[in-house]
């Protein structure tokens, strides 16, 4: 119930970036932004609470979830009609961000819970755990269909109903006892649960601090400002100060795993899952948009809850797939890699209702097991570990998503639909180009269209519109054709890294779950082996 509080909120405001991108006319990297937001704070409280979680219990990061997420709601909220730009990008932006710390610290809970509940089946179990995520997925895209069509409720009215589940996981953890993880429970300290983390994954964490400080606070605190981050003087500056930011993070967990340098296999997996977040929950935040643009909003909306629903079924079924496919969890990976890359090309070319449902259903099946697999992979491989080593690979995941999944498909648009629209008609292009400029990584700098001039032409039936705007329209469409195509490169590289995984495996006499051995753990030295 708690992960589905997480999917409808994130269902609905998928649904509702097109609105916000035309009432406070941002561009297509600040609607990024704003959608990675919800990705970014995941990070701070899967990673917070996972190495918390241990020593404090369960119980006290459920309340703490709690309370964020209703707050999260009321700032978010904070965000009326004819505010600002960047005042509602400050709003908007925090409100997110709150949400995802919620969803984040709820996830340091369920996913070592479930883990060290079901430690002989942990694909399956987890993969049943995150069913619950395309469920709130299906709900809130539901939800947001009709209400937000044809009853036509607002924005803020739509959201809020995210608190309904809220409310019913906070209800139902009342009373609740919780196991401890298998580390905790054999005596392991938190430094020896760092030792696999270690200096090599103590460096992605930092890298990703750092990396938040700089693209993900810099925009937030020109909000505040009123200042162009992208264009600022200030930006040099504020570069430094989020490098340094990393290089402390850095230093403070390799000093935790004891200067360890870290398990090479685990470096792997955390790289590898920073893909998975780029491309499963930056694509989900903006699939509905994409979709919307290349067909209709309404399509759009239906093409969400059909994949969604797909996940929320297919979630259920791993432990059919392993026993009579045959298949490994890595093997798993290589062939879901393999389908998400396919499914994605075949998105960008369609350009009717029929061959999308296709389309989406080859891109739904492979999207599917990434992201519980991949915790059951390092729960089986790294025990010692405890909750730290998922709720690490979570926040990779999540900050992956929003700080270069979510931003990079939206910076995508912004070039792709400028650069279709400036070869079709450069007159159009100058009429229609963002005040705003977008810059992202070491990629340059871009101009995408107007937010709410594209919203007006969108608006008016077709047979309204004038030539002009058509061409528009089709230049929008046509540069989201092209992020579709470059983002299928993220689970290209993806299949590529699972296949050398098999290779390994094969190497070492097949793919095996490993058990903490009692002589191990100093604690329990004295106690009889099981």
């Amino acid at each position: 119930m708690a992960i589905l509080a997480a999917g409808v909120g994130m269902a609905i405001r998928g649904g509702l970036l097109a609105i916000w991108q035309t009432k406070f006319n941002f561009t297509g990297l600040e609607v990024g932004l704003v959608n990675g937001a919800g990705f970014t704070g995941f990070c701070f409280g899967i990673i917070i609470g996972g190495i918390i979680a241990d020593k404090i219990g369960y119980g006290k990061l459920v309340i703490a979830a709690f309370l964020l997420h209703v707050l999260s709601a009321a700032v978010t909220f904070g965000a009326t009609d004819g505010m600002a730009t960047k005042t509602a990008f400050v709003y908007l932006w925090s409100g997110t961000f709150l949400f995802a710390v919620a969803n984040g610290t709820l996830e340091a809970v369920a996913n070592p819970l479930v883990a060290t509940l079901f430690p002989s089946n942990r694909t399956h179990y987890l993969n049943i755990l995150h069913a619950s995520w395309p469920a709130g997925l299906v709900l809130g895209g539901l939800a947001g269909t009709y209400l937000g069509g044809e009853l036509n409720w607002g924005w803020k009215a739509q959201l809020a109903l995210f608190l309904v589940p809220t409310a019913v996981y906070g209800l139902m953890f009342l009373g609740q006892h919780f196991p401890r993880s298998e580390a905790s429970e054999k005596g392991l300290s938190l430094g020896e649960m760092f030792r696999d983390v270690g200096v090599l994954g103590s460096a992605l964490i930092g890298f990703f601090i750092g990396y938040f400080i700089r693209d993900g606070l810099g925009p937030l605190l020109a909000g505040f400002t009123g200042n162009d981050f992208f264009n600022s003087t200030t930006n040099q500056t504020w570069t430094y100060i989020s490098i340094g930011v990393g290089v402390v993070v850095w230093l403070a967990f390799s000093n935790l795993s004891k200067w360890a340098m870290g398990a090479g296999l685990l470096f792997v997996l955390f790289i590898t899952h920073a893909l998975v977040g780029a491309v499963e929950l930056g694509t989900d935040g903006w699939i509905q948009n994409i979709t919307g643009n290349i067909l209709s909003p309404q399509q759009g909306r239906i093409l969400f809850i059909f994949t969604s629903a797909m996940m929320l079924a297919l979630r259920f079924c791993t432990n059919w797939i392993e026993r009579n496919l045959k298949l490994s969890p890595v093997g798993i990976l290589f062939s879901c890699a393999t389908l998400a890359c396919l499914g994605l090309n075949f998105v960008a070319g369609v350009h009717a209702f029929g061959p999308a449902v296709a389309a989406l259903l080859v891109y739904a099946i492979g999207k599917t097991f990434f992201w519980p697999t991949m915790l059951a992979v390092t729960s089986d491989r790294f025990p010692r570990t405890g909750a730290v080593a998922i709720s690490i690979m979570g926040g990779i995941g999540m900050m992956s998503a929003g700080l270069i999944g979510s931003p990079g498909l939206g910076y995508a648009k912004d070039r792709f639909a400028g650069e279709e629209l400036s070869k079709a008609s450069p007159a159009l292009y100058s009429e229609y180009k963002a005040g705003s400029a977008s810059k992202w990584l070491i990629f340059g700098q871009v101009h995408g269209l107007d937010g709410s001039k594209v919203g007006a032409a969108a608006a008016k039936p077709a047979n309204q519109r004038s030539k002009e705007e058509q061409t528009v329209l089709d230049a929008n469409m046509n540069g989201d054709r092209h992020t579709l195509k470059a983002d299928s490169f993220i689970p290209a590289a993806m299949a590529l890294i699972y296949l050398g995984l098999i290779f390994y495996f094969k190497s070492k006499g097949g793919y095996k779950p490993v058990h903490i051995k009692v002589e191990e753990s100093p604690a329990a030295a004295d106690a009889p082996v099981r």
